[in-house]
């Protein structure tokens, strides 16, 4: 029932690019009456190099909306490589922010032990918390920065007890079922240089859905969900009183379901699973779909995913949780286009090769990857950057060019999707990221 979005704030990184310059916010005009729509209005230049921004966050939760105290005027910006958070203030002038606070990284390392921080969630409590992958040294580590919602400084670790994960990476929490559930990417020493499938033999990737006691911050249980999962975002249904939601499992290409069960614990079943491809001219003989993002409508009706490789979005009718049902699936790049380098020998679902993707005139390099949808759900925005590593090894072209935000048009009512062939974020050449509305989103809000 909220406003329709007029503005985006869009993380944009240059590192790996050949590109000396610092990440910046950018703002983007997504009014269709606007004259300046799909187009950067403002960029907020970080003051570092190298800085690798990624996701981010609110300082204050949709829960607190009654409360005329608490307002959400400032963006966190965690740094996945170099370890700086940054507050933004998008309170005084939505349209142009401006930085409000810097955290250095020392003060990550030494108060807390951590580093390479990733999601950031607002909590009822007034404090925001931020996931990590690992240690100041980039050996994998799960654990959570606490940052005071009004002063900014660093509270310490919200976890507390002696066992820890051994990696970690995005989370969700659900407070009416005293449950945090985080997930597990890589080690970040070894993220750095690239996927390497031969580090999965290694233990090297995440394998495992984490639940923490939300009332005493312990680490209670481990639910594997595969040697060659390395799980992802993870959604909790809108609902707060839902005991269950969805994991998106990157490299093994499955969604999971978890859930609580009747005796209290926590568990997983794969819902889902994309079919690897038979494939010559790739990096392996079997290519997955790569599966890098997920989200979940206000309703809760539909679940989205992307496969960065294969080149396709995903919508499911999920009115079923145990059984989704796939009612909509555009191709908007990938590498299994026809006319490139990779050859299909067997594919399971697909009749053919998918066409190269144009829109504008422009071929899209890369494929889709960070998705955000409309609070009606009607209209599904993507950008095509993953993390700049493994950008520049899938996607040799992307760093040259320059990812870019598309957008689809959803049929909310029998589900399925089309490309809005009016719509084209150049934003670049640089590498664009996590998409935020301001006042919140489809993964961003968390009800208590």
């Amino acid at each position: 029932e909220g406003p329709r979005e007029e503005i985006m704030y869009v993380p944009c990184i240059y590192r790996n690019t050949g590109r000396k310059k610092p990440d910046f916010l950018a703002t983007v005009d997504i009014d269709p009456k606007s004259p300046r729509y799909c187009q950067v209005i403002h960029r907020l230049p970080m003051p570092n190099l190298g800085d690798e921004l990624h996701h981010s966050g609110w300082n204050a939760c949709s829960s607190c909306f009654g409360d005329a105290t608490k307002k959400r005027n400032r963006l966190i910006l965690p740094s996945l490589i170099s370890s700086r958070i940054y507050v933004v203030d998008v309170g005084t002038d939505p349209r142009a922010p401006r930085l409000f606070k810097v955290v250095n990284p020392e003060d990550v390392f030494w108060k807390c032990n951590l580093g390479y921080p990733h999601t950031s969630h607002c909590l009822g409590s007034g404090e925001i918390m931020i996931s990590s992958l690992g240690d100041p040294a980039g050996n994998g580590k799960g654990g959570f920065i606490l940052l005071d919602a009004e002063t900014f400084e660093i509270k310490g670790t919200w976890e507390k007890g002696d066992k820890v994960p051994p990696m970690g990476y995005d989370f969700w929490y659900q407070p009416r079922h005293n449950v945090l559930i985080s997930t597990e990417w890589g080690i970040p020493k070894f993220l750095g240089y690239g996927f390497d499938p031969n580090d999965l033999k290694k233990g090297r990737y995440g394998r495992r859905l984490n639940v923490w006691d939300w009332t005493t911050h312990a680490y209670v249980q481990a639910i594997d969900v595969g040697e060659d999962a390395a799980p992802l975002e993870i959604r909790f249904l809108h609902n707060p009183n839902a005991a269950e939601g969805f994991v998106g499992c990157t490299i093994s290409s499955a969604i999971h379901r978890f859930y609580k069960t009747e005796r209290g614990d926590w568990a997983a079943e794969k819902v889902i699973q994309v079919p690897s491809k038979k494939v010559e001219g790739w990096l392996l003989p079997e290519m997955p779909g790569f599966l890098t993002d997920i989200l979940i409508s206000l309703d809760d009706r539909f679940l989205y995913f992307s496969n960065w490789l294969h080149g396709d979005i995903r919508q499911y009718d999920i009115s079923n949780t145990r059984q989704p049902k796939l009612v909509g699936q555009v191709f908007v790049g990938g590498s299994i286009a026809k006319g490139g380098p990779v050859k299909v020998c067997r594919d399971e679902e697909l009749q053919s090769q998918p066409e190269p993707f144009f829109i504008k005139g422009k071929r899209v390099p890369g494929g889709p990857q960070m998705i955000q949808l409309s609070l009606d759900g009607k209209r599904l925005y993507i950008t095509t950057s993953l993390y700049s590593a493994w950008d520049r090894q899938f996607y040799p072209d992307l760093p040259r060019e320059g990812s870019v935000m598309l957008q689809l048009d959803v049929d909310t009512e029998r589900g399925g999707m089309k490309v809005n062939e009016n719509f084209l974020e150049p934003d670049g050449p640089c590498m664009a990221h996590e998409m935020r509305y301001p006042g919140g989103d489809c993964t961003s809000d968390i009800w208590v």
